[in-house]
């Protein structure tokens, strides 16, 4: 009777954990979906936006959330320390895009 009783809490810890797993949120990943920012971006920002050491900072970061979209914008147009500027390298429209996705990134 003891060993039913663990076997069905085992079974439910289990089972259990599983579903909470399947209902998590599952990140935002527009931005790594898009293939601008893949050809232009991830190879300093990363492939998860998280930055790369001696690289891009990380694009998750309280400062980059701080920053408004138009911030955001002027810093791809014009480039920002070691980050070139893509204004007429990317069209107007991929450039806005990557700010908008990028402002809309949940940690």
């Amino acid at each position: 009777m003891k060993t039913c009783r663990l076997i069905v809490l085992v079974c439910s810890v289990f089972f259990g954990s599983a579903l909470g797993f399947a209902q998590a949120a599952a990140p935002d990943t527009s931005l790594m979906a898009n293939p601008v920012y893949e050809k232009n971006c991830a190879k300093c920002h990363g492939k998860t936006a998280q930055g790369r050491h001696f690289g891009g900072p990380s694009l998750v970061s309280g400062k980059v959330k701080a920053a408004s979209v138009e911030d955001l914008r002027t810093i791809i147009n014009n480039g920002k320390g070691r980050m070139p500027k893509f204004t007429g390298k990317l069209t107007p429209e991929d450039i806005d895009n990557l700010a908008q996705e990028i402002k809309a990134i949940k940690k």
